[in-house]
């Protein structure tokens, strides 16, 4: 069973358990219609919505089926961002990562170093030997991202993601830890 959501430090964050105490500052992207454009929901309409959404996977989080990281710049301070593990699957030593940031966080190379701490816990701490990310067709941003990060293009899946009544291309990107 995988353990609980870790603290991470990066040297200029730290990436915390996510909890609904998180709502608010996450808002700011998670509300905001061009940080929320490549991404499989909407804009949240509200603080309250997003509370519910961080609440909905308590369950998830609790088994260790996702691991959900506030990023702040200090242990107490207001999330500029999240990153997650999710489809943690332990047999087949796998799992898939995800990122959102605020839009003032933007550039700064946050997203990057948060994701590289991201993957270290994973390929290092939890032994998984595959990450997989996807990237809605047309975010660029991501795409660079991801292959900095070392992630490698592997296809596309074609109307992947269902988003207000429109199909989505997704862009698939792995990473392999050959452990042998």
């Amino acid at each position: 069973m995988t353990p609980a959501t870790p603290q991470l430090s990066t040297r200029r964050l730290v990436l915390r358990p996510l909890n609904v105490d998180d709502a608010s500052a996450l808002f700011e992207a998670r509300g905001d219609a061009e940080a929320m454009l490549y991404w499989d929901w909407a804009p949240q309409h509200s603080v309250d919505h997003v509370a519910k959404v961080i609440a909905d996977h308590g369950k998830a989080i609790a088994a260790g089926e996702v691991l959900w990281w506030a990023v702040a710049l200090t242990a107490d301070g207001l999330a500029i961002g999240e990153c997650d593990l999710s489809e943690i699957d332990e047999h087949n030593r796998r799992a898939e990562v995800g990122f959102l940031f605020r839009r003032a966080s933007w550039g700064k190379g946050y997203a990057r170093e948060a994701m590289n701490a991201v993957v270290e816990h994973a390929f290092e701490t939890m032994r998984l030997e595959r990450l997989s990310a996807r990237v809605h067709a047309g975010n660029e941003r991501g795409r660079r991202l991801l292959e900095k990060l070392g992630f490698s293009y592997e296809g596309m899946a074609r109307g992947h993601v269902l988003r207000e009544g429109r199909r989505i291309d997704c862009l698939i990107f792995g990473m392999v830890r050959d452990n042998r």
